[in-house]
Parts: structure tokens; sequence; C-alpha cells
């Protein structure tokens, strides 16, 4: 069955600032950062792009819901400068997703994402997210209305399997279903969902991951393309699953460690090494701060960001110390910020006047 809107002129209805986005590299699914809820927001996307060019960072999910009846401008909000970035949508119904899929191409997103691997109870509320996985027909009728109305790709986030249903087979026969739509590109996270029992959180722990199921997927689909997601923390184990599947996704570790980023662009695409610093990264962002500081955003929406920017470094903790005791407060401006980062430089500076001393004595 086919759903379909007119796609014709909806940004006449929309009055949103849209560039196309030209910037996408072939290959950008080889190292991509997850979307999260709460946490990869345009603010959070924006620094990230200032330690990898070519990583491919996901919005937030969105529901289709939100975005036929809600504020399309800012739900849809971003700047050029995080290209390449997909939009992430929530949904089951075709009509409204394919909708909602216009919408995202027409603002300039690179790609568009079916959540079918969000196991919350809010989710699963709204009958989408990793519920899904138990309808693949349905998935597939979605993932269908929405490539009539885009150029750009269709694919889909989805699990390995969920509660009961976590079979192989019932893996091999989700991703079938779904590719004979279109879909020629799945991240799976490598963790069945449990959809009573367990809260999210929980979830991302139990049980356990199982990666060679992916691997097996892969073997099994070897013309499409599949990105393994869930549990990698460090870039020499994203690179070797590389050997495996397509791509790698990162999650929390690019969210609680973003510096792991500044490594990619010489690992995954070939570029030359990132002499950058992680003091200069911040300095680079400045300008960006300032001026949503500028358009009346809360200095605190973007510097909860940042927190884990000089994790495991000295100075780090003072520096994630003092933003989360000031950056909150009403009056706090960009001096809250150049403040953190002269903490971080004195620390630094004490550091090296420590092991110049031991460095004497031995």
């Amino acid at each position: 069955m086919r759903y379909n809107v007119t796609c014709e002129n909806l940004l006449s209805t929309l009055a949103i600032d849209t560039q196309r986005n030209e910037l996408s590299p072939v290959d950008a699914h080889r190292f991509c950062v997850a979307p999260m809820m709460d946490w990869t927001d345009r603010h959070d996307r924006r620094f990230l792009r200032e330690l990898s060019q070519n990583a491919l960072l996901y919005t937030e999910m969105v529901t289709s819901a939100a975005l036929e009846y809600g504020d399309r401008r800012n739900l849809l909000a971003h700047s050029p400068e995080e290209y390449p970035v997909a939009l992430q949508l929530g949904g089951s119904d075709p009509k409204q997703l394919q909708l909602a899929s216009k919408l995202g191409e027409d603002a300039g997103f690179c790609e568009i994402n079916l959540n079918v691997g969000c196991p919350s109870e809010r989710v699963q509320s709204g009958s989408f997210g990793a519920c899904l996985m138990a309808e693949p027909e349905l998935v597939a009728q979605c993932i269908d209305a929405m490539r009539q109305c885009v150029d750009v790709p269709v694919t889909v986030k989805c699990r390995i399997g969920i509660d009961d249903q976590d079979s192989e087979a019932a893996l091999q026969n989700f991703v079938g279903v779904v590719a004979d739509a279109g879909c020629e590109l799945f991240v799976v996270h490598a963790r069945k969902a449990i959809l009573s029992g367990l809260s999210p959180k929980q979830n991302r722990e139990i049980p356990p991951l199982d990666y060679d199921r992916v691997y097996r997927l892969k073997k099994s689909f070897d013309r499409l393309t599949i990105i393994i997601n869930g549990g990698i923390t460090d870039l020499s184990t994203a690179i070797e699953q590389l050997n495996h599947v397509d791509g790698v996704m990162l999650g929390r570790e690019a969210y609680q460690n973003p510096f792991i980023l500044a490594q990619v662009d010489e690992l995954f695409f070939d570029a030359n090494p990132n002499t950058l610093t992680r003091s200069q990264a911040l300095i680079n962002y400045l300008p960006y701060v300032e001026q949503q500081l500028a358009m009346g955003t809360p200095l605190q929406h973007i510097t909860r960001h940042l927190l884990g920017l000089f994790k495991g470094v000295y100075g780090g903790k003072a520096f994630r110390r003092h933003l989360s005791q000031n950056a909150y407060k009403p009056t706090s401006g960009l001096d809250v910020l150049q403040q953190a980062m002269d903490i971080v430089a004195k620390h630094e500076q004490n550091k090296e006047i420590e092991d110049l001393g031991i460095n004497e004595l031995c």
C-alpha cells in the first residue's frame, strides 16, 4: 500500500530557513554519533562538529505527530555547520511519517532515520519505537511511504530483538521485510529491547550484548549497509568492528567524553591527524555560544554538553564543577565559560610545575 501527501510547496506553509546539505560524504556512516534524547540537541551537535568534520550526527528523536501539529521550526532547528546531520523520526502512521520526512528533507537533513529501537514505555504508548519490531509489515509500509516523498536516504535504527521475540530468524525476517520496502541501511543496537520489567536505563546493561548476531546479519544481507551500535566505548574497538560491519555508532561515550571524536577523522576517514586541543576546540566554539546568548539561549542549555570535555585530564573535575555551579544562574554569560577555561589552564600549569620538580629531583 502506498501513502501520498502533497510534497510540493511544503515550505510555503512552514517558514523554515533551509539549506540543502551537499556536504555528506559517501562513507559518512563509517562513524556515527547516536541519536540520544535530551542530549544530541543542536547545541551539542554544533560542538561535536568542532571535533570531527566527517562523523555523521543524528538529532534527538522527533515524533511525526509533533512535526504535524507542533512547532516545526523549533523542532527542526539546526545550523549548516552541523552537516552531515540526519533527522531521526518516531512514529508508526505512514502518512504522518511521509509528511515528517518531507519536512526533514526540506529543512536540509541528509538522511531520515526511523526509530524502531527505543524501549521506553512512553514511546510504546505512542505505538512506535522498539515495539514496532513485532510488526515488520507496518514498518515496511512506513518506509515505503517515507521514501516516496524524499530523495535522501530513509534508514532504520532497530534492536536485535524484543522480549521473547529475539530469535535470529525473527531479526532476519524483520530486516528482510523492511529491506524489500526499499530500506538499504540498518543501524542495529546489539542488545535486545525489554519492553516491560526493565527501565530504559537498565536495558542499557541488561541483557548482554550480542555483536555476533549483528555480524551474521551482515553476512546474510551483504547488499545492505549494516551499522553496529551498543556498548562501544573506545575507538580501537570501533575500528575492529569494521572488520565485520560497514560502520559504527557511538552513543553515551561520545557524549560523556566528547573529545574522543577528535581522532575520528584520521582513523575512520583518512584525514590528516587532528592537532586540535580541548581548549582550542572550546575557543573555536565560543563565537557560537556568544551568538546563542545574544538570542536569549540560557548558558546552561549549552554548557551542559561540555561537562565531559576535559574528562580524565588535570582540571577536568574543576571545569565541570565550575560550570555546574554557575552556568544555571540567570545572569551567567560567556565569562563563566571563560573562567572555567582559566581554571583548566591553571591546573595544567601547576601540573607542568609539578612535573618539572619531579624531573629535577630525579
